[in-house]
């Protein structure tokens, strides 16, 4: 792993950097004055933010990198140009995110939603772990609605869950997904010193929410109207494991409104959480040496 010292700012990678949780990360990272990747699905789209940001920064050092998180061989294409800069990493974001409105299988045979929300996070974090260092920080964005995921393999990776598809569901597998991923890679990477945690957003106004359905986004938007939150409120807890020097050190951990959240050992000891890992290894092998 990279050694760097502590006194040094390096890299700071951002998926999803573009949308709305992720505009707010990213900026809050230029103003600390990270050089920064922004990594984005459409470049074109990502650009007139990234103009803003360095506006609003002053910090010119802000980059796009596109990436396909429904495609693993993208995911691997991305890690590995990174891997070639040999460019220490600080800090790791994996704040993109997707709610399909149907079921939609990738060329590498998994649930999209599973892919964009599970897969590609980490495989991308298990790519980069050799550019990162004692201090180093990964957040993974989860939800609060882990609390009602259930992983039934193999079901949960090539259809998200199992039975019929329901959007809701299947994404709260894929955050529940994340969540043992966060705990099991924390444990994993305790002795080397780099920080993983997870950051629950709360119910933010984004895209992400919406159904699509003009009469249940109506009646949605009135009656929750009062618990949504902007993304800028969504995004503080991730800034604050980003960035805070209180969280310096803090590992293994699930955090709301800036708070450490504790979990129960229904989690913490879930028995998904070894065998989910080994099945994701296998899913991903051919791009990990």
């Amino acid at each position: 792993m990279t050694q760097q010292s502590s006194t040094t700012k390096n890299l700071a990678v951002i998926t999803g950097a573009d949308g709305g949780m992720g505009r707010e990360i990213t900026l809050a990272v230029a103003r600390a004055g990270y050089r920064v990747v922004m990594v984005c699905f459409n470049p074109e789209k990502a650009e007139p933010v990234r103009c803003s940001i360095i506006e609003q920064s002053g910090n010119k050092a802000i980059e796009i990198m596109q990436v396909d998180l429904c495609s693993l061989a993208s995911v691997n294409r991305l890690a590995e140009e990174l891997l070639q800069r040999n460019v220490a990493i600080d800090l790791l974001m994996n704040n993109a995110g997707t709610l399909d409105p149907r079921h939609i299988e990738t060329t590498d045979g998994l649930a999209r939603t599973t892919s964009v929300n599970y897969v590609a996070p980490y495989l991308l974090t298990r790519k980069l772990l050799p550019l990162m260092h004692r201090g180093s920080r990964i957040v993974n964005m989860v939800s609060c609605t882990y609390a009602i995921g259930r992983i039934d393999l193999p079901d949960f990776f090539t259809r998200g869950r199992k039975g019929s598809f329901w959007r809701i569901p299947i994404y709260s597998n894929t955050k529940l997904a994340l969540t043992l991923f966060t705990l099991e890679l924390a444990d994993r990477l305790k002795e080397q010193g780099i920080a993983v945690n997870a950051s629950d957003p709360g119910i933010v106004s984004t895209n992400i929410i919406k159904m699509h359905n003009p009469v249940i986004d109506t009646l949605c938007d009135l009656f929750f109207r009062p618990f949504i939150r902007t993304p800028r409120q969504g995004a503080a807890t991730a800034i604050d494991l980003l960035l805070s020097p209180e969280a310096e050190g803090r590992t293994g951990t699930f955090n709301a409104s800036c708070r450490v959240k504790p979990l129960s050992s229904r989690y913490t000891a879930h028995p998904m959480r070894r065998i989910l890992w080994d099945e994701t290894e296998k899913i991903v092998k051919e791009y990990i040496s």
